[in-house]
């Protein structure tokens, strides 16, 4: 952590012509657990470069709608182009967007825990065979309006004849969608659960995707950083967006933040805090660009 302690040393001395802004940063995060941690880590590399961060927290579609507004400054995460795309065209008709750094590239499954045979259920199309429906619980419980994978589900549920063959899909939250998905394989159940990568069940289960051949599901998505441009340039310097932009993340990581706060008890900010505290590697090699002598000036170092 030398090179961390160096910049802080150059905070100190420089602090009165950093470039900041008075007001703090308005980080807008869609109101799920990992989205939440992976704003906390996008927070704490705010923090360092010395702004004041708030966070609140929506759903998807109202938290697209307050960067639209501009009652935020920026949005964690934002799924594009297919999760969230349409929210940000929406955005778009009000205020030009800028994408920044790569979270995780998220995807949306259906997924049947894998002690379902696979030569039993291995596509969409086997939950209609009378062997599968006899065996599979017929509610999929997913998670709220307004999600990728909700829209895709209820499409699903039309486009191949599973609510005609008796199946039901419904929303709510993602602790109901996590206690069905559980209850179910506490009793080895055979059950459907609408999820997505990354996700902290992942990291508890085994669980296998259905393939989707009409491709209802939608791509790989890359998760980021999605700020209203006027305000990036009013909040942050040109070297500071560099940071934002260097922040890279994977599902695999995301999913052990979102662990640890679902199942081992800590808040969103200690899991980031214990996570880059262990991986300082990451840390350094975001702040690069403020590492670097010819970026660094008395108006952009504010670490």
């Amino acid at each position: 952590m030398n090179l961390i302690d160096d910049l802080q040393q150059k905070q100190l001395c420089n602090d009165q012509h950093a470039h900041h802004h008075t007001m703090p940063i308005r980080l807008g995060v869609t109101d799920l657990s990992f989205h939440r941690v992976t704003a906390a880590v996008v927070a704490q590399v705010m923090r360092r470069m010395g702004k004041q961060v708030e966070l609140s927290y929506a759903l998807h579609e109202a938290n697209f709608n307050r960067l639209k507004l501009g009652q935020i400054d920026l949005l964690c995460s934002a799924w594009l182009p297919h999760s969230h795309g349409v929210y940000r065209q929406e955005v778009e008709t009000q205020a030009a967007t800028r994408e920044l750094g790569l979270h995780y590239e998220p995807y949306a499954l259906w997924g049947v825990p894998d002690y379902v045979p696979e030569d039993a259920v291995s596509r969409i199309e086997d939950l209609l065979k009378p062997e599968v429906k006899q065996r599979m619980r017929p509610i999929i419980q997913g998670i709220g309006e307004g999600a990728g994978i909700t829209r895709f589900s209820k499409n699903i549920m039309a486009q191949y004849g599973l609510a005609a063959a008796g199946y039901q899909f419904r929303t709510g939250t993602q602790a109901d969608c996590v206690a069905a998905f559980e209850s179910a394989v506490s009793v080895r159940d055979w059950v459907i659960v609408p999820l997505w990568h990354p996700q902290f069940l992942h990291h508890q289960y085994g669980i296998r995707d259905l393939q989707d051949s009409k491709g209802l599901l939608g791509g790989k998505d890359k998760a980021v950083l999605l700020a209203r441009e006027r305000e990036l340039a009013i909040n942050f310097s040109p070297t500071q967006i560099q940071v934002l932009d260097s922040i890279v993340l994977s599902n695999q990581i995301v999913a052990e933040l979102d662990y640890a706060v679902n199942r081992q008890g800590m808040t969103e900010d200690e899991a980031a805090a214990n996570w880059l505290e262990a991986n300082p590697s990451h840390l350094t090699t975001w702040l690069a660009p403020l590492l670097n002598p010819s970026n660094v000036t008395s108006q952009e170092v504010t670490l």
